[in-house]
């Protein structure tokens, strides 16, 4: 489609946050208190039309609304969810998103998060002890909402439990910005794709081998188990599988305890009854990411299997790209900062999922991630290449500071 035409909107916008399904929408606000309300403009206390409307209240949606409204921009954000909501999957922020959020002026959402230093990878019953410094494990539960609170903060008006159909929606402001998770925007899931699963295990049930400090990450047949402490103690489990093994055990919970048993890890007691969540495929790709007077960013943007903190880097990386460029354009449209957007994301963020797409390759052969195990407990410093890109920031240029 040629840029400069107004292009239909992208589908199945649905107001949710990070990494969470898409549902559909309500019919009627009165089904229970915590349905969805169809989204209506202005409203008491409201900024009537805004400059930018963002959907999808996740980091990557609620940084994107921080950083437009600390450049002037009246922001309307808005959530089909209501917060604090449970997540399991994001947990871990790698030194790149760190920096980011510090240099936004967010570094105050990452109070009481649990400092990172390593990742300790098994293959079978081989495993490798990676150094991963300056990272952090926080719960999405304080993390999303922490940023929502920082957002308001800075004059952002938040609406949740609200869904905000693209096409209906277009219209109430001069920009609107699509952060509505893997499944918005029409993403297509890549053949293939893996699936997420996670859930939380309360601290009094957390064997000991699990310390704080260290991302456990369990690769088995069929997909993988990463494991870190959060804050008060809790342990959050998040993991990757092929579709056609989570069927054939059972679940997710099985699925789980079979790959932990696989590397030898203890047991977690009650681990497949406990209430897992479940993601859409992972790895897809977006139709556009942006288009007459819309962007999309975070995973609606397109998503690649993740590695220790990863998703969360991309998530507010992009984030911080896109503020001042959709700024720009709140004060004047032009078809070129389309343009421009598309151009930055595949530079800033497409060679980041090209390392995390060459690790995931890794993880799904047997051989290969027992050999690279293998080689990284003899050669401990063979993984630096992939931790020096994978903690590398945003060029000073791409992240002004606010």
């Amino acid at each position: 489609m040629t840029e400069g035409r107004t292009p239909p909107g992208p589908p199945s916008l649905k107001g949710r946050g990070e990494k969470e399904r898409g549902a559909s929408v309500a019919d009627s606000a009165s089904e229970s208190p915590n349905s969805p309300l169809p989204f209506r403009e202005g409203g008491p206390g409201g900024v009537g039309r805004p400059d930018a409307l963002v959907i999808g209240a996740g980091p990557a949606g609620a940084v994107t609304a921080y950083a437009l409204a600390r450049r002037g921009c009246a922001v309307r954000l808005v959530d089909k969810a209501h917060f604090p909501r449970p997540k399991v999957c994001g947990c871990c922020l790698n030194l790149a998103a760190v920096r980011t959020l510090r240099k936004l002026g967010l570094g105050g959402v990452l109070a009481d998060a649990v400092p990172l230093t390593d990742v300790l990878i098994a293959a079978g019953k081989r495993s490798a002890r990676v150094r991963l410094p300056g990272g952090v494990a926080l719960s999405r539960d304080a993390f999303d909402v922490r940023l929502i609170r920082a957002a308001e903060a800075a004059g952002v008006e938040f609406r949740e439990g609200v869904t905000a159909k693209f096409d209906e929606v277009r219209a109430s402001a001069r920009v609107t910005v699509v952060a509505s998770g893997l499944a918005g925007c029409g993403a297509q899931p890549e053949p293939g794709s893996r699936v997420g699963a996670g859930v939380g295990v309360p601290a009094a049930d957390v064997p000991a081998f699990f310390a704080p400090g260290t991302i456990f990450m369990a690769t088995g047949r069929g997909g993988y188990v990463g494991l870190v402490r959060i804050e008060g103690g809790k342990l959050d489990i998040a993991a990757a599988f092929d579709l056609t093994f989570l069927k054939d055990v059972g679940g997710p919970g099985l699925a789980a305890e079979a790959v932990l048993a696989e590397v030898g890890w203890p047991r977690i007691p009650d681990l497949a009854a406990r209430p897992w969540k479940g993601t859409p495929a992972l790895t897809r790709r977006a139709n556009r990411l942006a288009g007459d007077r819309w962007f999309v960013v975070g995973d609606a943007a397109g998503y690649v299997e993740p590695f220790t903190g990863e998703g969360m880097a991309w998530a507010v990386m992009s984030a911080a790209a896109l503020a001042p460029i959709a700024a720009r354009a709140v004060q004047d449209w032009s078809d070129s900062l389309a343009a421009e957007w598309a151009a930055a994301h595949a530079r800033l963020i497409g060679p980041r999922q090209r390392v995390c797409r060459a690790v995931s390759r890794v993880l799904r052969s047997p051989l290969l991630t027992a050999a690279a195990v293998r080689a990284l407990s003899a050669v401990p410093g063979l993984s630096r290449p992939v931790v020096n890109a994978l903690n590398r920031p945003l060029p000073a240029s791409a992240v002004p500071r606010l």
